[in-house]
């Protein structure tokens, strides 16, 4: 004689949210703070992530997406505008040109002066 094993099936909401496909989706906030901890642990990003559960390809994904993030200027800092200013002709001659790599070309009588604006060209 054959018996038909009962078969039970649960849902359990573990508050994770997938894609269309079934990939676990990270939030935001989630990510940021594993890449946080990956930066101050010392491990390669193929140990943290293996040590945290995520996929290798999708951490260093996440670490990407920072460093791309951390290079934009934040939206609340001021934009800077430059203006052409025309220097009467007995004061024109400029003690120090510099041109940078992007064809900029910056001159200016005094070098300290010269040399903080060449530095906040570069940042």
């Amino acid at each position: 004689m054959v018996t038909n094993p009962t078969v039970t099936a649960e849902l359990v909401e573990t508050g994770e949210t997938r894609d269309r496909v079934g990939r676990k989706l990270t939030p935001a906030p989630r990510r940021e703070e594993l890449v946080a901890a990956w930066r101050e642990s010392g491990l390669t990003q193929a140990a943290f992530a293996r040590r945290e559960g995520v996929r290798y390809p999708t951490f260093a994904n996440w670490v990407q997406q920072a460093r791309q993030v951390g290079r934009r200027a934040p939206a609340s800092a001021p934009q800077v505008r430059f203006a052409e200013v025309q220097v009467p002709a007995a004061m024109s001659v400029p003690a120090v040109e510099v041109r940078l790599v992007d064809g900029t070309l910056v001159r200016g009588a005094r070098a300290r002066e010269v040399a903080a604006v060449v530095r906040a060209l570069r940042s």
